[in-house]
């Protein structure tokens, strides 16, 4: 997964997620959402501010990040849906809330993925190391003993 498909997406979301105050303003209760949108725009501004930087996340930085921003969709929606009717939320930001849940649902599937192989990846180059099994040409384990040169007139 590139880091421009998450930029891609963080910049999507952060549309979504921008919308009036005044959506909310039936009661202090209604304005609770405000926290877990502002978290999540952070999340967003993370992955974004990663996507343009020279230093690239690792797979399990990412999985990290998308899990923290999974775990905020998940709050969202049960406020979202507790809360729907009481605050006058517009449908369409229900719906589109909830599609931009399920997109990094998926990007968190995928990228903790990749963080799972690079780590079993890893783990196995270093016990292949500490075996003593070098890593020799195609992954064998390498030439051993020693070469004579040949005696004589070259």
């Amino acid at each position: 997964m590139s880091f421009k498909t998450i930029a891609t997406l963080a910049v999507a979301l952060a549309g979504t997620a921008l919308f009036s105050e005044q959506a909310f303003a039936q009661s202090a209760e209604c304005g609770e959402i405000q926290q877990t949108l502002q978290a999540r725009k952070d999340l967003i501004g993370k992955a974004n501010a990663a996507s343009n930087s020279k230093k690239k996340m690792t797979p399990a930085e990412a999985c990290t990040l998308f899990g923290k921003l999974q775990a905020n969709g998940t709050a969202g929606l049960k406020w979202i849906t507790a809360n729907k009717e009481w605050c006058s939320i517009p449908d369409s930001f229900a719906e589109g809330f909830k599609a931009d849940h399920l997109k990094v649902s998926g990007i968190k599937t995928k990228v903790c993925t990749v963080a799972a192989q690079a780590s079993k990846m890893e783990a196995q180059a270093r016990a292949q190391a500490q075996n003593g099994g070098g890593g020799g040409l195609l992954g064998g384990p390498g030439l051993t003993g020693s070469l004579k040169m040949p005696q004589g007139a070259l």
